[in-house]
């Protein structure tokens, strides 16, 4: 908050842009378009425009790798393939067993969309949308949509509330597990939500204090351990973008998962 106020009050005054400027510019979302219909926010931001472009890219890319489908792909195709498998064999199949085959188009569409959006983040002049706490709440609410359908899908809308919680607690007991199990559905996705938001904001604010150094110590001997330590955290990013999408993915598998077969 401290940084924030120092910024603003310093764009308000005309004054040099500080270190906090330069951070804000880089991680707060930006409108391109203001649109406001019945007093409803609808404006168009740059993380807005980086997942349009990250869904474009995911359709282009996967209709040219796999417009004429091959007994043994080359290319795009065998890479993609291989995610693919593995997100099916190493994801799906041990968490959710073979009920959990129908949900393996939407854990892919989640897994490519984020790994999309956290690599477009390391290109100079674009953002990471995944880095919006709003972005990743939606795809949390998605995530729990998909647990509870899961659920809902298998054993029918009152027998899914029941296993909720587990069976054979004693009576004196349901007044106190209703309530935390109930909170417990909503704080597996704001979980996922605050995972990926905090890491992928969290590598950016690194990168940027890194190269602030020198100007905050006006210093250009400092110059090459600055550059150095944000080149190796830039490249530390991709491996991250990776992870983080997997991670995404097999826990919002899990949670599924769980939801299908619960532990009685």
């Amino acid at each position: 908050m401290r940084l924030a106020y120092a910024a603003t009050q310093s764009g308000e005054h005309g004054g040099e842009p500080n270190v906090g400027d330069v951070i804000l510019h880089h991680v707060v979302d930006t409108k391109i378009l203001s649109i406001q219909i019945f007093g409803l926010d609808l404006s168009i931001t740059k993380h807005v425009v980086m997942m349009w472009i990250a869904a474009a890219l995911l359709i282009v890319i996967f209709r040219s790798a796999f417009r004429q489908p091959r007994a043994i792909p080359t290319g795009i195709a065998n890479f993609l393939e291989a995610i693919i498998v593995f997100i099916r064999d190493e994801v799906v199949l041990p968490t959710m067993g073979e009920e959990g085959k129908p949900y393996l188009p939407y854990l892919l569409t989640v897994f490519f969309f984020i790994l999309v959006c956290n690599l477009l983040g390391l290109v100079p002049f674009a953002a990471t949308a995944t880095g919006n706490v709003s972005v990743t709440a939606a795809l949390a609410l998605m995530a729990f949509l998909m647990i509870q359908a899961g659920g809902i899908r298998k054993y029918g809308l009152k027998h899914h509330l029941q296993n909720i919680v587990p069976p054979g607690i004693p009576a004196w007991l349901l007044p106190i597990m209703i309530p935390v199990e109930i909170m417990g559905q909503f704080t597996k996705p704001f979980a996922l939500c605050i995972r990926l938001f905090a890491n992928m904001i969290a590598g950016h604010i690194v990168i940027l204090a890194f190269l602030s150094m020198i100007f905050i110590l006006h210093s250009l001997f400092v110059s090459p351990v600055s550059v150095f330590f944000a080149l190796f955290i830039s490249l530390l990013e991709v491996f991250i973008a990776f992870l983080q999408a997997y991670i995404f993915t097999i826990l919002t598998a899990l949670f599924i998962g769980m939801s299908i077969h619960p532990q009685h």
